[in-house]
């Protein structure tokens, strides 16, 4: 929609293999728990930055803009894609879950950006994507593939320009080095973005080509998938009272275990007063710990927790205790 309100249509994404399927395994299996918890519609905002020039230059020259725009306004599964992702997934996801990815596209999604083209500098948002929590997380590995390489190429010939000064023309020949057929589209787009003249490409036509990331290679070339979770699942909790369903069935159907978040409570009481432990527990942090039990309960036969989840320089600190303490006691009732 412009300024105006009327409704503006957007070309597809110059790389036919940019859909929804171009994304990491664990977005797919969030969105799943999000569901699954009830969160999914809950409003969220997300910020796209990066935390160092490339190069050890001074700034970054932002681009990728367009792609990511013309991504959100096509955003739509197919049912060949959805079948794929019910196939992948674990077989205790629910059916419902499949109805509701039928139905998502981006239309309460907004962004806001810097113009494509400026020169940006670390920590400082590119973008702010705000929106239902489960459709801005599958948004987050297609925006960053979109962006990271975009700007990587347009800073490298910002540079290239400011060497050569104003009065030079450059032009880009990199195709037959290129990462492939898209990286030698992309790049001579991008390369023009950074201030060179002119490519030596000679297409007038979007090209479709192999830039895959984990689900769409998985897809294409049957490679077998793995996922865990993100920061984002972990911070969007605060504490057990946000899980609603509480129930986990043992792994051989004998038992259900119907409050497993009280028991991983108090589990974690047994394991803060353990003197053998030295206190190691007491540094556990709730909010991760929650995310940790939604994400369980939510795929109880397949869980993988993330390893650095606040402070990576922190790991025995903050995850260590908290994966001791959920896999120990998990393993103990035989879940």
């Amino acid at each position: 929609m412009d300024a105006n309100g009327l409704m503006v249509e957007f070309d597809a994404p110059t790389n036919p293999m940019v859909s929804p399927l171009l994304t990491d395994l664990y977005q797919f299996t969030m969105a799943y728990a999000y569901w699954k918890a009830g969160k999914h519609l809950e409003r969220a905002v997300f910020d796209l930055f990066f935390r160092k020039n490339p190069f050890g230059g001074e700034y970054t020259i932002f681009a990728g803009l367009e792609e990511c725009i013309r991504f959100i306004a096509n955003f739509k599964l197919k049912e060949e894609e959805i079948d794929f992702i019910r196939a992948v997934l674990p077989s205790t996801c629910e059916v419902g879950f499949f109805d509701y990815l039928r139905g998502i596209d981006c239309s309460d999604v907004e962004v806001y950006a810097i113009l494509e083209g400026s020169a940006v500098f670390p920590k400082i948002p590119l973008m702010r994507v705000e929106g239902p929590i489960a459709v801005v997380q599958l948004l987050e590995t297609p925006f960053l593939n979109l962006i990271n390489y975009a700007s990587l190429v347009s800073t490298n010939a910002a540079r290239h320009r400011v060497v050569a000064g104003k009065s030079k023309s450059l032009l880009e020949f990199g195709l037959r080095r290129a990462q492939g057929p898209d990286g030698g589209i992309s790049a001579s787009k991008y390369c023009y973005i950074g201030g060179f003249d002119a490519t030596s490409l000679m297409l007038s036509f979007p090209f479709g080509a192999l830039i895959l990331s984990n689900v769409a290679a998985g897809r294409k070339f049957g490679i077998p998938l793995r996922g865990t979770h993100s920061h984002a699942f972990v911070s969007s909790y605060t504490g057990p009272d946000e899980i609603i369903e509480k129930a986990l069935p043992r792994f051989d159907g004998s038992y259900v275990c119907e409050d497993f978040v009280s028991l991983v409570d108090a589990w974690l009481s047994k394991l803060q007063t353990a003197d053998s432990l030295c206190g190691v527990f007491s540094e556990t942090n709730l909010s991760e710990l929650t995310a940790f039990t939604s994400y369980a309960l939510a795929f109880p036969s397949s869980f993988l927790a993330l390893v650095d989840t606040y402070d990576s320089r922190e790991v025995p600190a903050l995850f260590i205790p908290n994966s001791v303490l959920f896999i120990t006691y998990a393993r103990h009732c035989s879940f």
